[in-house]
């Protein structure tokens, strides 16, 4: 008989346990990362300071969830994918049918979450639904009771995956009813009893299905955004957040309003943005040569060519690849995709020559928002919102071993400017 998560996660703890209490009872005192005085002002980027075992970002290669390359992944379906961050392995078919089932189980939304949501201004950022959305629903937790109650800490894990799965089966439908609800869409349309999580979001939604394709290219969109490391601004927030012990409804509402951040969330629509500018411009698709003196057009005016570059990576972002052979397949001879590929032609080649930028290739957002909008999402503001949904699979996953493994309450170290100087001058 298949075992349910909770049953599988029960057997794989006490290893998880027994590895992190071995490598700091043997190795405790090994160093594994110098701090520059350019890490400590510049965000702390590439300091080697917390452990993230669900996946790991490459700079020459990518993204890579629990030892396999996310281009090995594109045809999963988000809840194997959440199973396979939380337990490493990825599930059977008779175990992904009862997550599905749970998920289901959990999947009713609250009714005065919907009071909550119609009561806001008419005016209010997607995003700012959906993060008071999950804070008002902190009445649900699990967590929060059995704490009061009195738990051990070997105990943490249990709630704290019961919330984790009332979060999960409830985000879509949330924020499919906030799009509903913000720009006037409609009725909020009910939840299915059949459909994978990725289809259900869709239709709830109300978007055309085109035979299919919009779900396999939602489907896609969630697998792809799932986890980025531990250290991204949603990730850590999350984390730090749920590391004082706050239960995982406030903890993902920190995590969602780090990405509701425009330097963290807001990036695809900044870059399907400038490609519908470049169109405007020259009247539809560019030429390559148009596309080139644009490009040089921005950088001259100081301006940034937004979906080029990332923090770490040195090389094309797979996501964007798996976006662009998505787009070759089923949306080849639509110009806001076209103006992308030929863009992804030219503007790597432009960069190389203006010198400046430390990476020149694309990353995950300079291809995904052409294809929310060719598949109906035409509302920038809410691309955030589905990242957001995406999102939550890793930082709940993250939570969840964080509870289990017993992580420490974030507290690092500060340092006042004057103690930098001070050191520097020894």
């Amino acid at each position: 008989m298949a075992k349910t998560l909770k049953e599988t996660l029960g057997e794989l703890i006490p290893k998880l346990r027994e590895e992190r209490v071995a490598l700091v009872k043997g190795y405790g005192d090994a160093k594994i990362s110098e701090v520059s005085v350019a890490q400590a002002i510049g965000g702390m980027r590439g300091v080697k300071g917390m452990v993230c075992d669900t996946s790991v970002v490459e700079p020459d290669k990518g993204l890579i969830i629990r030892g396999i390359p996310v281009m090995e992944l594109t045809e999963k379906l988000p809840e194997e994918i959440f199973w396979l961050l939380i337990t490493g392995e990825m599930p059977s078919a008779d175990e992904l049918a009862g997550f599905q089932k749970e998920l289901k189980a959990h999947g009713e939304v609250p009714a005065y979450i919907w009071k909550v949501l119609k009561a806001m201004p008419k005016t209010s950022h997607p995003m700012a639904m959906l993060d008071t959305a999950i804070l008002a629903m902190e009445n649900e937790s699990v967590f929060r009771k059995r704490y009061s109650e009195g738990m051990t800490k070997q105990e943490y894990w249990e709630p704290a995956l019961e919330d984790a799965m009332k979060i999960i089966a409830t985000i879509h439908t949330i924020a499919a009813g906030i799009y509903r609800l913000r720009y006037k869409k409609g009725p909020i349309i009910e939840p299915s009893k059949k459909l994978d999580w990725g289809a259900d979001y869709v239709k709830m939604l109300g978007l055309a299905p085109k035979k299919g394709e919009t779900a396999k290219m939602m489907q896609l969109y969630l697998v792809l955004h799932t986890d980025h490391e531990g250290g991204n601004v949603s990730a850590n927030t999350c984390h730090t957040v749920g590391s004082a012990l706050s239960d995982p409804f406030y903890a993902v509402s920190a995590g969602l309003n780090g990405l509701a951040g425009p330097l963290h969330g807001l990036a695809n629509q900044e870059c399907l943005g400038w490609v519908l500018q470049t169109m405007e411009k020259f009247n539809g698709a560019p030429t390559e040569q148009e596309i080139r003196d644009y490009a040089w057009e921005t950088l001259n005016s100081g301006k940034v060519i937004p979906g080029y570059g990332h923090a770490v990576l040195r090389v094309t972002d797979p996501r964007f690849a798996a976006f662009n052979a998505f787009g070759k397949k089923y949306m080849k001879n639509d110009p806001v995709f076209q103006t992308v590929d030929r863009v992804f032609t030219i503007v790597p080649e432009v960069l190389k020559e203006h010198g400046k930028a430390k990476n020149p290739w694309p990353n995950v957002d300079a291809g995904s928002g052409a294809l929310l909008y060719y598949y109906g999402l035409k509302e920038f503001e809410y691309y955030t919102v589905l990242f957001s949904v995406s999102r939550s699979l890793g930082m709940l996953s993250q939570l969840v071993l964080n509870r289990a493994l017993g992580t420490a309450i974030t507290r690092p170290k500060s340092v006042s400017t004057a103690w930098l100087q001070d050191q520097v001058k020894k």
